[in-house]
C-alpha cells in the first residue's frame, strides 16, 4: 500500500526537490527558452516582414513591367507608324519621279518622232523631186528626139499660154 499512497517524508522531499530544479529553471533555464522562443518569434516576424515587403515589391515590379511593356507597345506602334509613313513618301516620291520621268521620256520620244517624220518627208520630196526631174528628162528626151516634136511642144505651149492669158 505504500506504493500507492506515498509517504510523508517521500512527499515532502520530492516536493524540495521540485522546488529546487523550479528555482534553477526559473534562474536558468526559462530565461534561456524565453529567450530562445523570443529570437524564433522575432525571426518569423522579421522573415514575415520581409515576406510582405517581398510582395510589395513584386506587385510593384509587376506593375511597373505592364507600365513598361504598355510603354514599348505604344513605341513600337509609334515606330511602326512613321516607318508606314515614310514608305509611304518614298513610294510616292518614286511614283512621282517615274511619272517625271516617264513624262520626260514620252516627250523626247515624240518629239524625236516627230523630227524624224519631218526627215523622212523632206527626204521623200526629194527624192520624189529628182524622181520626177528624170522621169521628165527621158520623157522629154525621147518625145523631143527630132526637131519636128520640140517645135510642136512650143507651139503647144504657147498656146496654153495665150489661152490662161486671156482668161
Amino acid at each position: 500500500m505504500s506504493l500507492i499512497t506515498p509517504d510523508f517524508g517521500l512527499f515532502f522531499w520530492m516536493t524540495i526537490v521540485f522546488l529546487v530544479v523550479l528555482a534553477i529553471l526559473t534562474k536558468y533555464g526559462f530565461p534561456v527558452i524565453v529567450k530562445m522562443v523570443n529570437n524564433r518569434k522575432a525571426y518569423i516576424d522579421d522573415s514575415l516582414r520581409k515576406a510582405h515587403e517581398a510582395n510589395e515589391k513584386l506587385a510593384n515590379i509587376k506593375v511597373e513591367s505592364e507600365a513598361i511593356l504598355q510603354e514599348a507597345r505604344e513605341r513600337q506602334a509609334l515606330v511602326i507608324k512613321e516607318a508606314a509613313a515614310t514608305r509611304d513618301a518614298i513610294v510616292e516620291k518614286a511614283q512621282d519621279k517615274a511619272r517625271e520621268e516617264g513624262n520626260r521620256l514620252l516627250s523626247e520620244a515624240k518629239i524625236e518622232i516627230e523630227n524624224q517624220r519631218r526627215a523622212a518627208t523632206s527626204d521623200i520630196r526629194k527624192q520624189v523631186a529628182t524622181l520626177s526631174v528624170e522621169i521628165a528628162e527621158k520623157i522629154l528626151k525621147e518625145k523631143l528626139s527630132d526637131e519636128k516634136a520640140q517645135m510642136e511642144l512650143i507651139d503647144r505651149m504657147l498656146d496654153e499660154i495665150t489661152a490662161s492669158e486671156k482668161k
